[in-house]
């Protein structure tokens, strides 16, 4: 198993310089000049003539500032060197550490993450178990289309109707329109404090986690039924043990191995859909840093939240592997078959 993991860390390495290259190529060759961002457009008018020199003037500063001056090579050189130093450089917009913003909003970005992991698990696994232990049944049919068709919903277009719909005193005022806490959250009991989190982050959460309710449950159905018709299982039962033993202590062990794959794909995932979801929401995270990284073209943040995406994935799959070997003991990676 350490073999193992060290030759998967090791093949991580060329993995994340290739990422980083593509990422690096793309944020420059995309439109807009981040000089721009910081001196202004053109004024139009009189000053028009004076204006333009010096914006042209202060462009070529932060140009040289920035190193944007440089050929691209020497650019990512440059840029690989520093962050293998752990420096990702500072931000174009307030010149402030790269590293310094995405640690201040990354515990809210996490928290929503894991906890939209464990509802899309908590939920869509019992219901792949049911409707594979109910197959063709009024459940199995009625919740596959009920499942589908939030799936096949964006989740911004569910975000939207729910901020106008759940958040709204013209409609039913359930809900906060935006933020992680109210206004008078300092002054709030613990318990209080607690609810009003809650209250706070419960769309966000639902709403990032309704897609993969139904692709998971019919991943989890899918591989139950398979596992159910093998012959242990009907051995299993041959020997008077209840369907309840069968299913959770024999069949659900098995099952679990393509559900455990699909983790490696959903972190990414969703801190890509965090994006879109903090963004409306206002909620303050690294999904909402980086859409406003994208408009200001701070290019040493957005690689930086690139970089942390694209290791998210690897470190994603490296944890799938090590969990087959604990999930089924079948599996040897230090091992070779004959």
């Amino acid at each position: 198993m350490f073999q193992y993991i060290v030759k998967r860390v090791l093949l991580f390495i060329p993995t994340l310089i290739t990422i980083s290259m593509i990422t690096f190529l793309i944020c420059r060759l995309a439109p807009g000049d981040p000089t721009e961002m910081k001196v202004g457009k053109t004024m139009e008018g009189q000053l028009a003539d004076s204006k333009n020199v010096i914006n042209e003037q202060a462009k070529k500063f932060y140009k040289k500032k920035f190193g944007l001056d440089k050929p691209l090579p020497e650019q990512y050189y440059i840029w690989m060197v520093n962050m293998l130093q752990g420096d990702f450089g500072n931000s174009f917009k307030d010149d402030r550490p790269v590293i310094d913003k995405i640690l201040e909003r990354l515990p809210l970005t996490i928290s929503i993450q894991l906890a939209s992991i464990c509802l899309i698990y908590l939920v869509a696994i019992p219901i792949g178990i049911y409707s594979a232990v109910k197959q063709y049944s009024f459940w199995d049919k009625s919740s596959t289309v009920i499942l589908f068709i939030l799936y096949s919903l964006p989740n911004f277009w569910i975000a939207t109707l729910a901020i106008v719909f759940l958040c709204n005193v013209e409609y039913i005022k359930i809900f906060p329109t935006s933020g992680v806490q109210s206004l008078t959250y300092d002054y709030m009991g613990f318990f209080a404090q607690i609810k009003d989190r809650i209250m706070h982050l419960f769309l966000p959460v639902t709403i990032l986690s309704f897609g993969s309710f139904a692709f998971l449950s019919k991943q989890m159905r899918s591989s139950m039924l398979e596992v159910i018709r093998q012959d242990y299982i009907r051995t299993a039962k041959a020997k008077g043990l209840s369907d309840k033993k069968v299913i959770y202590k024999h069949a659900l062990r098995n099952s679990l191995i393509p559900i455990l794959t699909l983790l490696a794909g959903i972190l990414p995932a969703m801190v890509g859909g965090s994006f879109i979801i903090e963004t409306i929401f206002s909620l303050p995270g690294i999904g909402q840093l980086g859409i406003q990284a994208i408009f200001d073209r701070d290019y040493p943040l957005i690689m930086a939240q690139l970089v942390l995406v694209s290791f998210l994935t690897v470190l994603g799959v490296l944890i799938v592997d090590i969990l087959y070997a604990f999930v089924d003991p079948r599996i040897a990676f230090d091992k070779k078959t004959v």
